[in-house]
C-alpha cells in the first residue's frame, strides 16, 4: 500500500534538527526515525533514548528503534546505527501524521496517548527551532559610509 501520508523533507529535517536539541538538551543520545505504517498509510516519527547493558528494567516504556532500512533522523547522538540492528530504548514521545480536518500532526507521550493535535508542527515540539535572522555583514555597512 503507498502511504498516503508521509513526512515531508522539511518536516524531517526539523524534527532531526530537533532531536539534535534533545541531545544537548539531555547530554544523552537520543534516537529519532520515522517509521512507515504501511498498512494504515501513515507515516510517525519516534524519539527515544537508547539503553545500555546496565539500565535495570524499570517502568519506562520501551521501544525498539531502528534494524533493517530504519530512517533515522538527525546525528542520532552519536551513535552509529548502521549495522541494521534493532536498539533497545526508552520511548520518549512521538509525532503521528493525521488526515483529520485541520489536524497533521498528533503527539503520542510515552504511555501511547494522544495527547495534542495541530497542523503545525513546531506546536508539538520542545524547542523553537526557527532560523535566527543573521545580524547585517559590517563590511556592507563600512562602504556604505
Amino acid at each position: 500500500m503507498t502511504l498516503l501520508l508521509a513526512f515531508t523533507p522539511a518536516e524531517a529535517d526539523l524534527l532531526g534538527r530537533t532531536a539534535d536539541a534533545l541531545c544537548a538538551y539531555l547530554g544523552k543520545p537520543v534516537i529519532a526515525e520515522i517509521v512507515a505504517e504501511s498498512d494504515e498509510g501513515y507515516e510517525w516519527a519516534l524519539f527515544a533514548l537508547p539503553l545500555g547493558p546496565k539500565d535495570e528494567e524499570g517502568d519506562a516504556p520501551r521501544v525498539q528503534a531502528g534494524g533493517p532500512g530504519a530512517r533515522f533522523l538527525g546525528n542520532c547522538g552519536g551513535l552509529d546505527l548502521s549495522d541494521g540492528q534493532a536498539v533497545d530504548c526508552e520511548f520518549l514521545w512521538a509525532v503521528q501524521l493525521s488526515d483529520l480536518e485541520g489536524v497533521r500532526y498528533i503527539k503520542v507521550d510515552a504511555h501511547g496517548e494522544e495527547v495534542a493535535w495541530t497542523d503545525t508542527l513546531t506546536d508539538l515540539l520542545p524547542f523553537d527551532l526557527h532560523e535566527a535572522e543573521a545580524p547585517p555583514d559590517e563590511d556592507e555597512d563600512d562602504e556604505e559610509e
